[in-house]
């Protein structure tokens, strides 16, 4: 499994309209063969950030998502996202 977690950091007030921009993309994906999930949603404490979530099956529909992604230009002050690969998954509680 694939998981792709982190942040991005933009201006207070065009957070809100870079996490709209990514809707349609952010629905596309989710249906995309091997999407487990993905989410890009606005932070509840910090005003400047984009919150980044993906779990995907593993690097081959990855890939094929990112030759059709087509993601929104928006400006960005900062990015801080990583890349992480797992073989289990288990229930946390």
């Amino acid at each position: 499994m694939i998981i792709i977690a982190g942040y991005t950091l933009t201006e207070a007030d065009k957070r809100d309209a870079a996490v709209a921009a990514h809707a349609e993309m952010v629905a596309r994906a989710r249906q995309h063969e091997g999407c487990l999930d993905l989410s890009i949603s606005a932070d509840s404490v910090d005003p400047e950030r984009i919150n980044i979530f993906e779990r995907w099956r593993d690097h081959q529909p990855l890939d094929a998502w990112r030759e059709v992604a087509n993601p929104p230009k928006v400006e960005r002050r900062e990015t801080r996202v990583k890349l992480y690969r797992t073989d289990k998954a288990e229930e946390p509680f």
